[in-house]
């Protein structure tokens, strides 16, 4: 009798708070290879890329400290960080 092997689900850990969830329950932020910083809701895109969970707190810590800038190796202009504000995703 033999079982099938269970399928893998990918983990990513959130950038701001380490705790580890599975990849479809975080958000994808990602440094494309122009520059530019956008969240990507497919998780497919090209880029470097970080995961940020649900919690509000961790947002407003992405939106607020260079945490994101350390985790993608970027800096964020105020442009940028008002476009991934405006483009949040609804939690």
């Amino acid at each position: 009798m033999s079982q099938k092997p269970l399928k893998h689900i990918p983990q990513r850990m959130c950038a701001v708070c380490r705790t580890k969830e599975t990849k479809r329950a975080m958000t994808r932020i990602v440094r494309l290879p122009e520059g530019a910083v956008e969240i990507d809701p497919s998780g497919k895109r090209n880029g470097r890329g970080a995961y940020v969970c649900d919690n509000p707190a961790c947002w407003d810590k992405v939106l607020t400290t260079n945490v994101l800038e350390k985790a993608l190796r970027t800096s964020l202009t105020p442009e940028a960080r008002a476009h991934l504000r405006q483009t949040l995703p609804a939690s």
